[in-house]
């Protein structure tokens, strides 16, 4: 699932399959003001494995969460890789905040990297 925000938008689910198409060719890097995107990633292990309905609601719970920021731009779960990708204008504490907030309904899931401005 990946989650865009398009412009004056809010986030809306995409269902489009585009395999093979590598993260760094679809993730922004930069606000429409030009400003640098900050970025992290956590692993929710064996995700793909739980029950259909475990894993709708996990997918159901982080989109609502992240719709709640507008500083999200993007956001990809990657079902194959266990992995959520989120892109978000910098605010101080936000990927913490964000990273919370999944965590209180995906206890599982943890945060491996993030990237944030200097």
């Amino acid at each position: 699932m990946k989650l865009v925000r398009h412009q004056g938008c809010s986030l809306k689910a995409c269902t489009e399959i585009q395999p093979g198409l590598p993260l760094w060719k679809v993730v922004p890097t930069r606000d429409e003001q030009g400003e640098l995107l900050c970025d992290f990633m956590m692993i929710i292990p064996k995700l793909k494995t739980r029950q259909p309905m475990y894993v709708q609601r996990a997918q159901s719970y982080i989109a609502e969460v992240l719709s709640r920021y507008g500083e999200v731009v993007f956001a990809n779960i990657n079902l194959e890789l266990n992995v959520l990708w989120v892109s978000h204008r910098y605010r101080n504490g936000l990927m913490l905040e964000i990273v919370n907030s999944i965590r209180l309904q995906v206890p599982e899931a943890v945060l491996v990297a993030h990237n944030t401005r200097a």
